[in-house]
Parts: C-alpha cells; sequence; structure tokens
C-alpha cells in the first residue's frame, strides 16, 4: 500500500465528493455522506470503487454525488476539477 506522499508523486489527487442517498425507511428524504481519499482524475476508479461497495454491500439507494479534486501540479500551484454525478 502506498503512502500519502507516494501516491501524490504517482500523479493522484484529494479527491472530496458528498454522496447523496436515500434513507430505506423514509424514501423521500436525502442524506449525505462525505468521502475522501486520494483518487486519479478523471477516471476516478478508488471513488467508483467506494460507490459499487455502496450499492452492493449498504443500505440507502444512491441519488447523487458532487466530487471535487485537488492535484498538485508544482510547489503552490493546484489544478481543481469539479463535477456531479447523476445516479437516481
Amino acid at each position: 500500500m502506498m503512502s500519502d506522499l507516494e501516491k501524490m508523486l504517482n500523479g493522484y489527487g484529494l479527491t472530496t465528493a458528498q454522496i447523496f442517498y436515500r434513507l430505506p425507511d423514509h424514501p423521500l428524504l436525502l442524506q449525505s455522506y462525505v468521502w475522501q481519499n486520494y483518487d486519479l482524475a478523471p477516471e476516478f476508479p478508488e471513488m467508483k470503487g467506494f460507490l459499487k461497495f455502496w450499492e452492493e454491500k449498504l443500505d440507502g439507494p444512491l441519488h447523487s454525488v458532487r466530487y471535487v479534486h485537488r492535484k498538485l501540479i508544482a510547489a503552490s500551484e493546484w489544478r481543481s476539477v469539479k463535477g456531479e454525478i447523476i445516479l437516481h
């Protein structure tokens, strides 16, 4: 398993995702969960793996995901990517 520094040197950036899901007992209510990990944009294999795990193992159907991805390009220079994935 790579350390955070090794991931950053291999092109990973910090991804923060706000996951919106429906409660099983109250399908009209939306809840949110914040997930954060180092990931590769624009494919986001880590985030997609977590969403797949969520759908297979956890209750509460997914509604949508908002994410922000920041990658260090050079000293004091960051690249940011923002997006939203609609799942319902």
